[in-house]
């Protein structure tokens, strides 16, 4: 069995002695019920983890482990970036948690006109925490050390801002009057970042693919069929880790 991965924010820098608590020991006392002798890996989410060996447990919420060894992984090259435009209902953390899963390192929540679904005042900010806890766990589910940064909503003009500092711009989007590229012959950076805008249900307007195209983006198509836009991100991010050489 491979090792499950718990969140350990303060995550000490060397070998010795750790106590885990709160709701990550309580998830691995009473829900793992693990056992001396086994392995763990801490991490902070933020690329430091350490392995580690299980050497008791106090009550159902402290599991008491020997870190063995410490490290840290480097920032993955290129990054990439997913603007996701709101779906409807949990679809939006479908999206996070499958983007999670495959490796995306960031994902942009993005008001887009066409969206039906809006993020105003509290409800906003409850979505906003649902998706990072869903990012949060499907990074652990995952075996992730480094997990993908969940940003505040934003806005089509801040997204064209960061289209515009991208080392490549991609929109993923296809009508009968805009002649997009496909996406698996795109060249690609080595370095730097990409960062990949997934539009909603009814497509990117005009008026956004104008300013993002002035942003300096490209339009590209992924394939013959139509994606979901809970799904498009994922598949196009597993494109672009695979050509990037990142799953290799």
């Amino acid at each position: 069995m491979t090792a499950p991965v718990f969140v350990a924010e303060d995550l000490p820098a060397g070998a010795g002695p750790y106590v885990l608590d709160g709701a990550e020991g309580r998830h691995a006392v009473s829900v793992k019920r693990l056992q001396p002798g086994e392995e763990v890996v801490l991490t902070d989410g933020a690329g430091r983890h350490a392995a580690c060996e299980v050497t008791g447990t106090e009550g159902k919420d402290r599991l008491i482990v020997r870190i063995v060894s410490v490290s840290e992984e480097p920032e993955p090259a290129p990054r990439i970036t997913v603007v996701q435009a709101l779906p409807k209902g949990d679809r939006g953390e479908l999206a996070v948690e499958t983007m999670t899963e495959v490796g995306v390192d960031a994902v942009v929540p993005w008001q887009a006109a066409r969206c039906i679904t809006q993020w105003r005042g509290e409800r906003g900010l409850k979505a906003l925490a649902k998706w990072r806890a869903t990012a949060r766990e499907a990074g652990k589910q995952s075996r992730r050390v480094r997990f993908p940064e969940i940003a505040d909503a934003a806005t089509t003009r801040q997204v064209a801002a960061l289209l515009a500092k991208a080392d490549l711009a991609a929109v993923l989007h296809s009508d009968f009057e805009h002649r997009s590229e496909h996406l698996a012959t795109a060249e690609l950076p080595a370095h730097g970042e990409i960062v990949l805008v997934v539009g909603p249900e009814g497509g990117v307007s005009k008026d956004e693919l104008a300013l993002f195209e002035e942003a300096g983006a490209k339009a590209y198509v992924l394939g013959p069929t139509v994606l979901r836009t809970s799904t498009a991100g994922t598949a196009a991010a597993a494109l672009l880790l695979g050509r990037t050489g990142r799953w290799s």
